[in-house]
């Protein structure tokens, strides 16, 4: 690979002297252009890492919230046979002897007491998912300050 020399460089051997300019420092190193491919690809792998966290970071707080989701659909579900359940021991207080309405009294106490606990769960565990990927934007502030240092 050959390079242009700079302005006011003189071409001696393999590499580029300057006269008194800070151009020295890049003969050691590699060129310019080396020096920028290299910013370049690592800017490129950590973008393609950071990419990957994310997709990793949204799947896992998708599963979360798909699972509170699910509790609390159950939660509903049971709610509602509960609210049926009221209702058929309404009918049995107004119709029937004793023992038919307390039992269906019974049933919905247990139901109702389950679609509780089931839909508090379910509420708690969505007020958890958070919908910002925080590892991701974290790494990507620590990334900013490496590319500011080493562009310095």
């Amino acid at each position: 690979m050959t390079d242009t020399p700079r302005y006011g460089a003189q071409h001696h051997g393999d590499d580029f002297t300057t006269s008194g300019s800070a151009d020295t420092r890049f003969a050691a190193s590699g060129s310019i252009a080396e020096l920028l491919q290299g910013v370049i690809g690592n800017v490129q792998g950590i973008i393609r890492s950071e990419v990957r966290l994310a997709k990793a970071e949204v799947r896992e707080e998708a599963m979360s919230a798909g699972k509170a989701a699910g509790m609390l659909a159950v939660g509903a579900v049971l709610g509602a046979y509960a609210v049926g359940l009221l209702l058929l021991t309404v009918v049995y207080a107004l119709n029937g002897p004793l023992p038919d309405w307390l039992a269906a009294l019974i049933v919905f106490a247990v139901v109702a007491i389950a679609a509780a606990v089931l839909a508090k769960l379910g509420l708690d565990r969505i007020k958890q998912v958070s919908p910002k990927p925080e590892q991701t934007i974290d790494s990507i502030k620590e990334d900013v300050q490496w590319v500011k240092q080493q562009t310095r």
